[in-house]
């Protein structure tokens, strides 16, 4: 049997009312999927494993999270989404969310790779994203807040790019201690940087 992790009760407990029961649903439905999986905290949020990363879960001022460590090999296309950290956008309900059978087939199939060692693959003719450094004024601002860093580092490379570009383009210093106060509110609530701009904000 799986281990459950104290620190994830106190996590759940620490959420916004809307986000527990997303998050007790979650829990309980990894957990039913495969009872083999243990709990952990990484990066400040819950973690469940087996053999690596499954899948994990976060809790935000308006919206959860839900992602799967492998997604590329488990979702179909059109469920991976990149409005917020995960694969399922801000999760406000639990009506957010695939169905319970549709989860727990992904689970499964997220734990049979890694008792197989599957590895994620690089897609072929797929060229990555060169990811920009992060500049020290901008890092020490993440490392002040851990659900801004979270977010941060659960983007993918051209969306912490997007940030990254937006702070060193400022000509003026107080325009960029500005922008990195903007990035920081923005991270902590869930936000890429063209969050404005995407379908159902």
């Amino acid at each position: 049997m799986g281990k459950r992790d104290p620190r994830v009760d106190a996590y759940i407990d620490d959420a916004a009312d809307f986000a527990r029961p997303i998050l007790r649903h979650l829990r309980e439905l990894v957990h039913a999927a495969s009872p083999d999986i243990d709990e952990t905290i990484k990066w400040s949020f819950p973690h469940f494993t087996h053999q690596g990363i499954v899948c994990s879960m976060a809790a935000f001022k308006e919206h959860c999270t839900f992602g799967f460590w492998k997604a590329s090999l488990i979702l179909p296309d059109e469920t991976k989404r990149e409005e917020a950290m995960g694969q399922f956008g801000r999760i406000r309900s639990l009506e957010d969310l695939p169905s319970r059978g549709t989860l727990t087939e992904w689970v499964r199939e997220a734990v049979r790779l890694n008792r197989e060692g599957v590895k994620v693959p690089n897609a072929a003719g797929r060229k990555r994203a060169r990811e920009l450094e992060v500049p020290d004024d901008f890092r020490a601002a993440l490392d002040r807040s851990p659900a801004a860093a979270v977010t941060f580092e659960g983007f993918s490379p051209s969306h912490r790019n997007e940030y990254v570009e937006w702070i060193t383009e400022a000509r003026r210093e107080a325009t960029r201690e500005r922008r990195i106060r903007t990035s920081i509110e923005w991270l902590e609530e869930g936000k890429p940087h063209n969050w404005r701009y995407m379908k159902g904000r």
